[in-house]
């Protein structure tokens, strides 16, 4: 237990440790609690990792009273991706409506918390941060991966068709999943929506208080044991509500 309360710090990661210490974490959530994997996970070194770290920004959330590496979050600029030959969604989902719209495009993924910050602050200062990253960087449209536990549709019935029924994205904005998995599994008059609710992790319903949409089709990734949706967030489309959540109470107007 702690002897004080936590004093977080937000940064991106400038050195090969604080790299590590992102991917660490990583390896915690992504592979020992969820069962995840990948071709250059390092289990020896217990460092989850991917061709795609050397191009991404790492921005880690960090408890100064500790040291201890709450949250991290790795975040992808279009002229980043230029440089990686893709987004790395780009695997699951056609992105060709973003990539032609001309807007500046921010991919986010890999986003997680140490077990012993969930529930916390930890989260809001990653949000926070992210925030200021997103209007140093003039993003206008964010996006990325998102995941449900598991490989199997069908038990995630609920939320799945609760997203695709609610919260669809406009054409403009509707990336399609390249391994089409539809959503649409329960009608509407059939949806339990409180069993949808519970089921829908934090992140995902985070962005859709801020007024994020999903994707068309969800990507079942079996090495990552996971079923996947597109998260896209305009912020043009944000209203006044959602931006102050989204900014921590700031005006970045």
């Amino acid at each position: 237990m702690q002897d004080c309360p936590p004093e977080f710090s937000v940064k991106i990661a400038e050195t090969d440790a604080e790299l590590r210490a992102a991917q660490a974490l990583r390896y915690d959530v992504f592979v020992r609690e969820l069962g995840g994997g990948g071709a250059m996970v390092d289990h020896d070194a217990g460092l989850e990792r991917d061709r795609f770290d050397p191009f991404f920004d790492h921005m880690l959330v960090i408890d100064d009273t500790t040291g201890t590496v709450a949250g991290v979050y790795r975040l992808l600029r279009d002229d980043q991706a230029a440089k990686a030959g893709q987004f790395y969604s780009e695997d699951e989902y056609d992105l060709t409506v973003l990539k032609s719209s001309g807007r500046r495009l921010l991919e986010l993924g890999r986003s997680c918390l140490h077990p012993d910050y969930r529930g916390g602050m930890a989260m809001f200062h990653l949000w926070s941060g992210l925030a200021g990253y997103v209007e140093a960087h003039n993003i206008e449209v964010l996006f990325g991966v998102a995941s449900f536990h598991g490989t199997d549709p069908a038990a995630l019935a609920d939320p799945l068709a609760l997203l695709q029924h609610n919260h669809l994205a406009p054409p403009e904005l509707r990336v399609r999943s390249k391994a089409f998995q539809t959503m649409g599994l329960v009608a509407v008059d059939d949806l339990d929506r409180k069993r949808a609710m519970v089921q829908t992790p934090a992140l995902i319903k985070a962005y859709l208080r801020l007024g994020g949409f999903v994707g068309d089709g969800a990507y079942i990734d079996q090495a990552f044991n996971t079923t996947d949706v597109c998260l896209i967030l305009d912020t043009a489309r944000m209203n006044d509500r959602q931006r102050r959540i989204y900014t921590g109470g700031k005006d970045r107007g």
